[in-house]
């Protein structure tokens, strides 16, 4: 779990460091291509030995598309505003997450109805909104757009996690994340071939050591990040796991202060703070009525 709190934390910092290099057409084609290439082999080998799940690519087809999307304004977030606020931003998708269970998944609806959820909802909202609102002026001109993307990409990231659950609960958790990352590379490589400046030959005029920083930002933040993130789930459960994911802003956010000099106000490091204890409300409600509905089941 700390290594995929590690792994997310980074990946707007990364991102923020390509801004001055490459667009992010070219930066989202080659980190989600060398992810994708690193998981093919077990891909590989699964199908040979016919052990990957009846329905694999067909049931991965919604969620990658779902995730291209989201990757597209994640990686052009950054181009238009600092990584903490950006962070911060991208929690708007577990109150997105809440109402998408509500529809999906008749097992979460106990939860939607609890008081104290929605005591957790409306100071997430609330919260959130306050960073939008408290920095050093009103959001206006690309602060504005690059807040909309950094929103749009934490919902559509949301539906993304719906979508897993909804069409691969049957897959193992590398096998689900590699095919979906061979869908989803290969539109955001179109994408990139397309209209990507130089048509994502960029990469190639970066010094050996930006190349490497590109190369570590995809093993790192997304080849790895995501199949970990699934396997401490599976040892820590959803509460624990995600109440972890809370600290990601915090920790962009001091990074960002560090290595770009990004200075969140006091109001925005406290609304920052009030919309993840909202969010921390809903995940123990969440895993409070979920212990309460299983508990006579086991009995």
């Amino acid at each position: 779990m700390a290594f995929t709190l590690v792994g997310w934390s980074s990946a707007p910092l990364f991102l923020e460091y390509f801004t001055s290099y490459i667009d992010a057409w070219t930066a989202n084609g080659w980190r989600y291509g060398l992810a994708a290439l690193f998981w093919m082999p077990l891909l590989v080998v699964a199908s040979r030995r016919n052990k990957l799940p009846p329905g694999l690519w067909k049931a991965a087809i919604v969620p990658a598309i779902v995730n291209c999307c989201g990757q597209c304004c994640f990686a052009w977030a950054p181009y238009y505003i600092d990584p903490g606020l950006m962070t911060f931003m991208l929690r708007f998708q577990i109150i997105f997450v809440a109402f998408g269970a509500y529809m999906l998944f008749p097992a979460e609806r106990k939860v939607i109805r609890n008081p104290m959820y929605w005591l957790g909802v409306f100071a997430a909202f609330g919260g959130s909104l306050g960073v939008c609102l408290f920095g050093e002026g009103m959001p206006s001109g690309t602060t504005a757009f690059g807040i909309l993307l950094a929103i749009a990409a934490g919902i559509l990231f949301g539906g993304y996690s719906l979508s897993v659950r909804y069409f691969m609960s049957e897959a193992r958790s590398a096998i689900a994340f590699g095919a979906i990352s061979q869908y989803t590379a290969a539109g955001l490589l179109i994408i990139m071939l397309t209209v990507g400046h130089n048509h994502g030959l960029d990469a190639w005029s970066m010094t050996n050591g930006q190349f490497g920083m590109l190369a570590l930002s995809a093993l790192l933040a997304i080849a790895l990040a995501h199949v970990f993130y699934y396997a401490a789930i599976a040892r820590l459960g959803v509460a624990v796991a995600a109440g972890m994911i809370l600290l990601q802003p915090f920790l962009t956010g001091a990074a960002s202060y560090f290595l770009f000099d990004e200075r969140l106000t006091g109001l925005q490091w406290l609304c920052g703070a009030a919309a993840l204890a909202g969010a921390a409300v809903m995940l123990r409600t969440q895993h409070r009525v979920s212990k309460r509905t299983h508990e006579p089941a086991r009995a």
